[in-house]
């Protein structure tokens, strides 16, 4: 029985998806690698620097929708595979970069489509191949999002140090032309996930799904939830610096919260399989918030590589478990119907705090010269976004099409 409902194709699926964000996100995440290289180059201010790593996030979490209704109507093979190709090709456009305006055009908004159009399909593509595993299933794929952010960033930094930062995208954009193609390739819709003539897939229309309570709280999560997520990634390798810490320990931060990252997805997914995805959610959202107040201890205190790497860890393991937990928690809530599109437009509410967190971090610290008020504010915020999840899970249900 549950051999028919989770056929051994999804576990390709689940690797190939896995394979597939750790590409994209380990480039996105690269960013900690060529920040002061940037600074450098152009002459720039953190602020402005920052603002790339925004208009990255800005834009592949809006148009995450739209790349999810792609997938939807196309499948999620084909629209993956352009995707990787725009990044591929922004590596290349970022390579040859004269000023931070073309930077922020090729790394941050081509980028960011490239991103919009990988990330949603693959991470919906898993979710209608499992029904008893399926928080396992979402929680291994998505930590391939870890995977990369512990890998990718350390690749980048030693390539920049063999070829400097222009070679070093170029050597970038190759890795996803071969790695990131090929994982794509294999991604294919799960049989309870194909239409039929005249036929639907179970589970509730989009429109509805938007509209319903359930949907609103938990967009509120996402949108009050996001600085503490995406601040850290842009911020604390610098943070670090400030500090006193080595050049190489603090971008290797971006690495443990990879750590911790993968650890929360496949420890958070399973244990939520058991125990309750709903209740997983609010109780990694909450741990994701008190984590700030390590790393506000840590910039207070004074020089201090520990206490910053234990944060990474923390940061990085109610992260990772939040972003597996989200469209396992879709698929359950809403079913197969249009569960790619619910999980993009979901994403959107992260936008906003992608963008203006990590830019509003950079403008503070310009003008402060710390980041104190920042990680208070990320706390504050983390704690609005734990009770918008704790009501999203006992919010009413949605009805059901078939």
């Amino acid at each position: 029985m549950h051999e028919e409902r989770e056929p051994a194709y999804g576990w390709v699926v689940v690797w190939a998806c896995f394979t597939a964000l750790a590409v994209i996100f380990g480039i996105a995440y690269s960013f900690a690698a060529f920040f002061e290289p940037f600074v450098a180059e152009f002459g720039a201010k953190r602020a402005d620097v920052s603002l790339v790593f925004g208009v990255t996030g800005l834009v592949y979490f809006v148009l995450g929708a739209f790349g999810g209704m792609l997938a939807d109507r196309f499948g999620p093979r084909v629209v993956t595979s352009a995707g990787m190709l725009l990044i591929a090709a922004a590596l290349v456009a970022g390579s040859r970069a004269g000023s931070m305006l073309q930077v922020t055009l090729a790394y941050g908004l081509l980028l960011g489509l490239g991103v919009a159009l990988v990330y949603t399909p693959s991470i919906g593509c898993v979710q209608p191949w499992f029904t008893r595993r399926r928080g396992l299933a979402a929680g291994i794929a998505s930590a391939g999002i870890g995977a990369g952010t512990l890998l990718v960033p350390l690749l980048a930094t030693a390539a920049i140090a063999q070829w400097q930062w222009r070679g070093a995208m170029l050597a970038l954009a190759a890795l996803v032309a071969v790695l990131g193609l090929a994982a794509t390739f294999l991604l294919r819709p799960a049989p309870s996930a194909r239409r039929g003539a005249g036929g639907a897939v179970s589970g509730v229309p989009l429109g509805p799904a938007l509209a319903s309570a359930r949907f609103r709280w938990l967009y509120a999560m996402c949108l009050l939830g996001a600085p503490s997520m995406f601040v850290p990634f842009a911020h604390l390798s610098a943070s670090a610096r400030d500090l006193g810490v080595a050049e190489a320990q603090a971008v290797g931060l971006v690495g443990l919260i990879g750590i911790g990252s993968l650890t929360g997805r496949f420890v958070i997914g399973a244990l939520a399989d058991r125990f309750g995805r709903g209740l997983a959610l609010v109780g990694v959202t909450a741990s994701l918030g008190l984590s700030m107040l390590l790393w506000l201890a840590s910039t207070l205190g004074g020089p201090g590589y520990v206490p910053l790497a234990v944060f990474a860890l923390w940061m990085g393991l109610s992260y990772g478990g939040s972003v597996s937990l989200m469209p396992a928690l879709c698929m359950d809530l809403f079913g197969a119907r249009a569960v790619s599109s619910i999980i993009g437009t979901l994403y959107s509410g992260a936008a906003l705090g992608n963008l203006a967190g990590p830019w509003v971090a950079g403008r503070v610290f310009d003008a402060s010269g710390s980041y104190a008020w920042v990680i208070a504010g990320c706390a504050m915020l983390s704690a609005a976004a734990t009770f918008s999840a704790w009501r999203a899970m006992h919010a009413p249900a949605e009805r059901t099409a078939n």
